[in-house]
């Protein structure tokens, strides 16, 4: 059987919940929700397991923290036996308005530690979905932009491309990267945006 890993980025903690560096977090739980699984605590991460059409399918919301991401990815592709080119991790991105994704097949980090800890672990060469979480704040608030949680407004914004998100891992599962890339990464563009109060 073909299995797939699917990485949701983020941190563990009530304190973290719903907060935009948790984004990989609410995708993965969207995708379980809708898929009717749920997950259990076991070693470096909450895991869920389902298939599709005969595919094994391991979701994986690390409990490393962000910045020990890798850990947990690199145990659960060995554990499970996958290959990295079947791995899919999903990520915030302040590069990106909310609202907007883009799926790439490879690439660097990004400057996100999450990504920046795998890639230490496993080189740049594994696809990643990266859901953009806007970037309104001022200079030297990253940190906590990232760790505050979403306004009601963005979170309506943020939902249509949650729900995107879940047909693009069952895509990727289904048809591979590149037809899922060049189906979905269109879309990813033609969300609105809510305004940005400032370029940083």
């Amino acid at each position: 059987m073909d299995k797939y890993l699917i990485v949701g980025l983020g941190n563990p903690g009530d304190e973290y919940a719903q907060t935009r560096h948790n984004t990989g977090y609410m995708v993965l739980d969207a995708f379980a929700k809708a898929s009717n699984i749920v997950f259990e605590d076991k070693r470096y991460g909450f895991v869920a397991e389902t298939s599709l059409k005969g595919r094994k399918v391991v979701l994986l919301k690390p409990t490393t923290y962000m910045n020990l991401s890798g850990n947990a990815v690199r145990y659960w592709l060995n554990k499970e036996n996958i290959d990295q080119h079947r791995l899919l991790v999903v990520s915030d991105d302040v590069a990106l308005p909310i609202g907007q994704f883009r799926l790439k097949a490879n690439g660097s980090n990004g400057g996100h530690n999450g990504l920046g800890h795998i890639q230490q672990l496993i080189g740049q060469d594994y696809p990643r979905l990266r859901m953009g979480i806007g970037n309104d704040y001022p200079q030297g608030g990253q940190i906590d932009y990232v760790l505050g949680r979403f306004t009601s407004e963005e979170q309506d914004v943020l939902q249509p491309s949650i729900d995107t998100a879940v047909e693009i891992i069952k895509s990727f599962v289904l048809a591979g990267i590149d037809i899922t890339m060049n189906q979905f990464n269109k879309r990813g563009k033609a969300h609105p945006s809510p305004p940005q109060g400032r370029d940083v």
